[in-house]
C-alpha cells in the first residue's frame, strides 16, 4: 500500500516539473518580418523654381519708398500702381508709394536716398544734374532714370468769364501754378519767367484738386498743370464753371523758349476730352520719367522694370490711367537725356535698345 503511494505521489511530481518549465517555451518565428520596399519614392520635378531676387543682408526685406505726387496727380497714381507691381513680383521687396509735392521734391528725395524710387519730369533731372534749377545750385547727380512713362502735358486752364484768351492776357490775374516745388511749378516759373510775365501775374501754389475749387469758388483766374493727358482735375474744373484752354505752344515758339529748353517737345491737348473745350489746342510736354537713386542693387531695378513691362505688368498700370497708353517697350528710352541705372542699360539692351554711351 505504501509502495503504491509512493509510486503515485512521483508521478505527480514529473507531472508538476514538466508543466512549470524545464524546456523553453516554443520560440517566434526568427525570420525577418517583409523587408519594405527599397525603391525610392517617385522623383519630383527637376526644372528649377521660379528665380526669386536675393533677400537682403541678414535675411530681411528691402524696405523701400517710392516718391509719387499730389492728390490728384497723375505721379500718385503712377507711384501708388507701379509700387504694387514692383513688390508683388518681389517677395524680398516691400516697396510703399509716398505722396509728395511733386517732381522737385522726388528729385531731392530719391538723390538723398530718402526715397529708392521716384517719378520726375526729365527736364528737372536734367537741370539737376547740372545745378541750374532755380535758386538751387546743387547738382542731383545720384538721381538715375530707368524708363520714361508718358508726356506730362501742360494745361493752361482758365475761366471763360476771365477775360484770359492768350498769355498776353495773364498780367494782373490771380493764376494757381501746382504746389511750391512740384514739376508743375518749376515749368511754370520757367516758361513765364522766360516770357516776361512771371513778376506780372498774381502767383498761388495750389495742388491740382485745390486748384480747379478755388477757381470755381472765384478765388482764382485760372491755374497751370502739368500732368498727363486728360487730367481729372482739369475735368473737375468744368464741374464748377465754364473753363478754356490757353495756347502756350505758339507764343513760346516766337519767343524762343524752345530753342532755350530743349527737352519739352509739342504736344496738342486734343479737343473733346474736357467739357466746353471742343477744339484742338497747341501746347507743349515733358517726359515724366521713372528714376532710382544710384545705390539701388542693380538685380531690384533691373527685376521692377520686367514686372512692369509684362504683359501683365502693363495691362494693370493701363487700367490706372488712361496716359499709360504712352508707357510702351517700343519706346525704348525716348525722352531720357541722363546716365541710366545700370539695371535700366541691363534690361533696355535685352530689349534690343541700342544705348548711346553718354547714357550708360
Amino acid at each position: 500500500m505504501v509502495s503504491s503511494f509512493r509510486v503515485l505521489l512521483l508521478a505527480m511530481i514529473v507531472v508538476l516539473v514538466a508543466g512549470c518549465g524545464g524546456a523553453a517555451p516554443a520560440t517566434q518565428p526568427t525570420t525577418a518580418p517583409a523587408a519594405q520596399p527599397t525603391t525610392a519614392p517617385a522623383a519630383q520635378p527637376t526644372t528649377a523654381p521660379a528665380p526669386t531676387a536675393p533677400p537682403a543682408a541678414g535675411g530681411q526685406k528691402l524696405r523701400y519708398s517710392f516718391g509719387g505726387g499730389p492728390v490728384g496727380g497723375v505721379f500718385q497714381v503712377y507711384a501708388d500702381v507701379l509700387s504694387l507691381i514692383v513688390a508683388g513680383a518681389d517677395p524680398n521687396l516691400e516697396l510703399t508709394a509716398e505722396g509728395t509735392g511733386g517732381s522737385a521734391e522726388n528729385l531731392r528725395s530719391v538723390n538723398s536716398g530718402d526715397f529708392q524710387f521716384g517719378i520726375v519730369y526729365s527736364g528737372d533731372v536734367a537741370l539737376g544734374a547740372q545745378g541750374q534749377l532755380p535758386n538751387d545750385t546743387t547738382r542731383y547727380t545720384s538721381v538715375m532714370p530707368i524708363a520714361p512713362l508718358y508726356g506730362g502735358v501742360i494745361h493752361l486752364v482758365v475761366t471763360k468769364n476771365s477775360g484770359i484768351e492768350t498769355v498776353d492776357d495773364l498780367p494782373g490775374k490771380r493764376i494757381a501754378l501746382g504746389n511750391a516745388g512740384s514739376g508743375a511749378a518749376l515749368s511754370a516759373e520757367r516758361y513765364l519767367s522766360h516770357m516776361g510775365l512771371l513778376d506780372k501775374v498774381k502767383v498761388e501754389y495750389l495742388g491740382y484738386s485745390q486748384a480747379a475749387a478755388a477757381m470755381g469758388d472765384g478765388q482764382l483766374d485760372g491755374f497751370w498743370i502739368l500732368a498727363g493727358f486728360p487730367n481729372a482735375s482739369v475735368t473737375e474744373a468744368t464741374t464748377y464753371t465754364d473753363i478754356r484752354l490757353i495756347d502756350v505752344y505758339n507764343p513760346g515758339v516766337e519767343k524762343g523758349f524752345f530753342e532755350a529748353y530743349p527737352f519739352y517737345s509739342a504736344r496738342t491737348l486734343t479737343g473733346g476730352a474736357y467739357t466746353g473745350v471742343d477744339e484742338d489746342v497747341p501746347s507743349f510736354q515733358d517726359t515724366a520719367l521713372w528714376v532710382a537713386n544710384a545705390d539701388v542693387p542693380e538685380e531690384v531695378v533691373y527685376n521692377a522694370l520686367k514686372a512692369v513691362f509684362s504683359d501683365a505688368g502693363l495691362e494693370r498700370l493701363r487700367q490706372a490711367h488712361p496716359s499709360a497708353k504712352e508707357v510702351q517697350l517700343e519706346k525704348g528710352i525716348e525722352g531720357i537725356a541722363n546716365r541710366l541705372h545700370p539695371g535700366a542699360v541691363r534690361f533696355w539692351e535685352e530689349q534690343g535698345v541700342k544705348i548711346p554711351d553718354e547714357l550708360r
